[in-house]
């Protein structure tokens, strides 16, 4: 009687083997071998994708959160390299924090409306899958939002690809990419305006970590105002923040927690990360830095609420001495402005993940053209 080949150690379809073991997952495929794996079940998140059908999977999956069987926790962390949140995270006005207590990481809660529950599908198709979700949110200041989310996860193909980076994938590149389009809505009844908070768009992507990745991050250098913020959870070392004259270099190995940021002013739209010894150039494309206010993300009560950034990188590593880390990761993550929206009205921030795969000589040229940095 045949049998189901066991999937490879570390690859795609032993993350979606082990996956569809918890929650329900989508697949969604390319017909040069690219996939990619959504979740509805799991808030709506990609969690893993890979450049070719038997390929690695390049997302960050937490089995150990997934086999813990714990739920509704500070941050029900199962992984995932495009997850949806909202912001802002820090400030009078965040979502994470309930009203009168501090702004510490034993008060920290990741809003439950988007920390758990399954999104309802309302499209399904071999290369898309669209998602919706109402939230009911109360932010720090005590405002109400409700919120109508409206998420679709595309496949990118080839012509596709070459238009939105300006440059071809070179030969012997094996690679996948896809798009979130995340679009809220007010669906209140009352405006939403600066004297009382506003909520952005937070997308995070979570990659594993390895001892050489590197995030990648240009910068204009004759913006406004500091070139990055590197105290969001303490001074990040300077072995692991190095600012060139163009571009910051963030070590990623899941072994110091750290945040950086870079302001609307500085910011261009695209990040990236880079592994030699996985051979792996993560690029990531947003709609920004776009008009607006970007809302703060600094756990202080008085910091200015809309001096944020729009774009972030964390490692990370233990919360504090003798505790564990969140799950060993690293992120980049981008952000909308906040949602100044009359009831009715939409805001839309949209997210474009690539993965390449191969050697340096032929990652090299790509940086290059599509970042602007060369490969350290």
């Amino acid at each position: 009687m045949p049998t189901t080949p066991t999937p490879a150690p570390g690859s795609f379809d032993e993350d979606v083997a082990f996956l569809a073991k918890h929650a329900k997952v989508v697949v969604l495929e390319h017909e040069s071998g690219g996939r990619v794996a959504v979740s509805p079940a799991l808030q709506g998140r990609v969690m893993t994708s890979a450049a070719s059908a038997k390929g690695p999977g390049l997302g960050f999956v937490h089995r150990a959160f997934f086999e813990a069987g714990k739920v509704s926790t500070a941050f029900d962390n199962y992984g995932g390299e495009d997850r949806f949140w909202l912001g802002p995270e820090g400030t009078r006005f965040s979502l994470y924090f309930a009203p009168g207590k501090p702004l510490d990481f034993d008060h920290w809660q990741t809003p439950h409306a988007f920390n758990e529950g399954a999104w309802d599908v309302s499209e399904q198709t071999k290369q898309r899958v669209a998602m919706r979700k109402a939230l009911s949110l109360t932010s720090h200041a005590g405002t109400p939002f409700n919120v109508a989310v409206e998420r679709t996860i595309d496949l990118i193909d080839g012509a596709r690809a070459k238009s939105a980076l300006g440059a071809a994938v070179p030969a012997g590149v094996q690679w996948v990419a896809f798009e979130s389009r995340n679009a809220i809505t007010n669906s209140g009844k009352e405006p939403w305006t600066r004297d009382k908070g506003l909520v952005n768009v937070w997308i995070l992507g979570m990659y594993a970590p390895s001892s050489d990745a590197t995030t990648l991050i240009p910068f204009d250098p004759k913006g406004e105002g500091p070139i990055v913020r590197d105290d969001y959870f303490g001074k990040v070392p300077s072995d692991r923040l190095a600012v060139k004259e163009d571009h910051l270099q963030f070590k990623c190995d899941g072994q110091h927690r750290s945040k950086i940021g870079v302001s609307p002013s500085r910011a261009k739209s695209v990040l990236g990360s880079y592994s030699p010894s996985a051979g792996l150039l993560t690029i990531v494309q947003y709609d920004g830095p776009r008009p607006g206010v970007y809302p703060s993300g600094v756990w202080k009560e008085d910091a200015d609420p809309w001096a944020g950034d729009v774009v972030n990188a964390y490692n990370d590593g233990p919360v504090a001495p003798g505790k564990p880390s969140l799950g060993g990761f690293y992120e980049l993550e981008t952000l909308s402005p906040g949602a100044e929206l009359a009831p009715g009205a939409t805001l839309v921030h949209t997210h474009r993940t690539f993965h390449f795969v191969g050697s340096r000589d032929a990652l090299d040229p790509l940086a290059r053209a599509v970042l602007g940095v060369a490969l350290p």
